[in-house]
């Protein structure tokens, strides 16, 4: 109700703020008195668009339940999103409304800079979502990397709060939200397959495995000795949780357990059989060799938009591929100097070969190696957080944890990853890493893989932006992969300018880190432009890196499923980097490197072009009067 008198009364202010092209400002006869006019009216103009954007980001919010979730926020909390192309053009249809809307209606030569920066980043968003429409069956709807298969149930598990009886209920409806959604996404998978558009056989494999994991056990096997399904765990382990806290009786928990077990066998059971099925049928027509997507129908000009799309820059894959083999020739240099330095006798290859053999260099795989992996990365953790403040100003409020991937979607060498939290707090933001393999989870890598994750990386990145006032709401949400990963990957270089990496084999893990992220422009462009097939791919990789076999592999597989989203990492850094040693020399001594990360994080994530008119307008403000 709260939402809805906002809304109406941010309306009102609105329609009664319009331009009005017959009124025209008098000109104050004194230069001062003009001049903040001037800048009383650009003060006026920002905040009726702030305004505009609170009212369009909130029409946005309730059109996505699930994103309303992830904010903490619980309207619709018994929905899943629509899933059907028609609902995207839908979508794409309001965006280009709101775009016609802001153009008509503001003067943008008359907004502050800020406001110029939320006015260029809602147009950004839009055009790059047209410019993508053309490519929509290019696209890869289920894979064994990103597909709502493993993702609809670590939802419901680690998102969908449940506090009151009715969150219980909303999550029993939503199981057969979930289970619709399946069924939209099948009838696109299959249309794109229709027209060609497959991903590889190992992404086949990856969803079937994943997808039979959460319908194995009970309540869908009563055999003996059957264990809970994920999801069954979850429900009986939150309904209990309600008991405990006297806000269910006995009897309303036996009702809804027994809900919920009729549609997790009536609903969600089918339709993943179904899902299951389908691809199980349709793996015939898959390629055991994949090469990338310019195989595909208009598959080179999708390449090109994914990579623009990812590093937010205009730079061509053969640009990127060429700042990719440059780069993996300067890190070969400084781990060769570590090399050199720990005193190791032979050549680089076999240096690799050490560090990917030598006990000293992995954790047991057993629970006690893998909790001790989780026990030192919060102590990495717990070391660089009271360095934080003499590097920034601005820090974040939310917590952070280390966990481990549940098993339903946890994969041998898969890569590391982070979820935020709420912007109030009440869900903490996560560190997930995958465990079940300890050999592909090498000591001296896991630092600047902490450091990215958590801080000074993506918690305190994504917490700090999901904490501002200071910018409309949607900037606090908004996601550009180059700004954001390549933040991560500046914050491992930076952990190290804290006094992180404390001996040599460290490092060198901060630059095998470092190496896998210029491999990657070398390998992604590989792969979707110059033929490159999987074993090319990992043969480079093997080269250039002492990554396990296990890893490797997943990272190429990754690569395939998701073209040109790998470059945007080094490309970020690359950007970052560049645009600190300008304020350098332009600022000398008068240069602060706490107002430099702040300039860069108190705006959100924003295209590399707008960052760097930002941190240019911050310089500016620090030059003599």
């Amino acid at each position: 109700m709260r939402t809805m008198i906002a809304l109406v009364g941010a309306v009102a202010f609105l329609s009664a703020c319009q331009p009005n092209s017959s009124t025209k400002t008098t000109q104050e006869p004194k230069a001062v008195a003009a001049t903040q006019t001037v800048g009383q009216n650009k003060l006026s103009e920002s905040q009726r668009l702030n305004e505009w954007f609170a009212v369009k980001y909130e029409e946005k919010l309730q059109s996505s339940p699930m994103m309303l979730t992830f904010l903490g926020r619980k309207e619709q909390y018994d929905q899943i999103n629509d899933m059907t192309e028609a609902f995207e053009k839908k979508q794409l249809a309001w965006q280009a409304a709101t775009v016609a809307e802001l153009t008509s209606s503001f003067d943008y030569n008359n907004l502050t800079s800020e406001a110029k920066i939320s006015y260029d980043i809602w147009l950004y968003q839009y055009k790059q979502a047209k410019a993508g429409e053309k490519f929509n069956n290019n696209n890869y709807i289920f894979t064994q990397f990103n597909g709502i298969q493993a993702f609809a149930a670590q939802f419901l598990i680690n998102f969908h709060r449940v506090d009151e009886l009715s969150d219980m209920q909303a999550y029993v409806t939503r199981i057969t939200g979930i289970s619709t959604a399946i069924d939209q996404l099948l009838v696109r998978a299959k249309e794109n397959a229709a027209l060609g558009t497959r991903p590889p056989k190992f992404a086949y494999e990856g969803v079937i495995e994943q997808a039979s994991n959460l319908i194995t056990g009970k309540p869908f096997s009563n055999a003996e000795g059957a264990k809970d399904s994920p999801l069954w765990m979850d429900v009986q382990r939150k309904i209990s949780a309600l008991v405990e806290a006297k806000k269910m009786t006995a009897e309303q928990a036996i009702s809804l357990k027994s809900a919920a077990k009729k549609q997790l066998l009536e609903a969600f059971l089918p339709s993943y059989q179904t899902l299951i099925a389908w691809f199980e049928s349709d793996i015939t027509n898959t390629v055991s060799n994949p090469t990338g997507v310019s195989t595909q129908k208009n598959g080179a000009a999708f390449y090109n938009y994914m990579i623009g799309a990812s590093t937010t820059t205009e730079l061509s894959a053969d640009e990127i591929y060429d700042i990719g083999v440059k780069e993996v020739a300067r890190i070969t240099d400084e781990m060769i100097a570590i090399k050199d330095r720990v005193g190791f006798e032979g050549d680089l290859p076999a240096f690799f070969n050490f560090i990917k053999t030598d006990e000293q260099f992995f954790y047991p795989n057993t629970d006690e190696g893998r909790q001790g992996y989780i026990s030192d990365t919060e102590a990495y953790l717990d070391f660089i957080n009271a360095q934080l403040p003499e590097y920034f100003g601005l820090l974040p409020k939310a917590d952070l944890v280390v966990k481990r991937v549940e098993a339903f979607r946890e994969q041998d060498g898969a890569a590391q990853h982070y979820n935020s939290g709420t912007p109030d707090g009440s869900r903490p933001g996560v560190y997930y890493a995958h465990l079940s393999d300890m050999s592909a989870m090498p000591k001296n890598e896991m630092e600047g893989v902490a450091y990215h994750e958590g801080n000074p990386g993506h918690h305190m990145q994504i917490s700090i932006a999901q904490e501002l006032t200071s910018v409309p709401q949607f900037r606090t949400q908004a996601n550009f992969t180059a700004y954001s990963e390549g933040w991560g990957l500046y914050a491992e270089l930076l952990a190290k300018e804290m006094g992180a990496y404390q001996d040599d084999f460290s490092d060198f893990g901060r630059l095998v880190n470092e190496m896998w992220r210029a491999v990657r422009l070398v390998v992604d462009t590989g792969l979707h432009t110059k033929g490159w097939t999987e074993e090319q791919a990992i043969a480079y990789f093997k080269e250039k890196t002492p990554i396990a076999e296990e890893a490797i592999i997943s990272e190429v597989h990754r690569y395939l499923v998701l073209p040109g989203q790998a470059t945007a990492y080094k490309i970020g850094m690359l950007k970052i980097l560049q645009l600190r040693k300008n304020a350098k020399q332009t600022l000398g001594d008068r240069f602060d490197i706490r107002g430099f990360h702040d300039t860069v994080l108190s705006g959100g994530a924003m295209p590399l072009a707008i960052l760097e008119r930002r941190v240019n307008d911050w310089v500016s403000s620090q030059m003599p009067k």
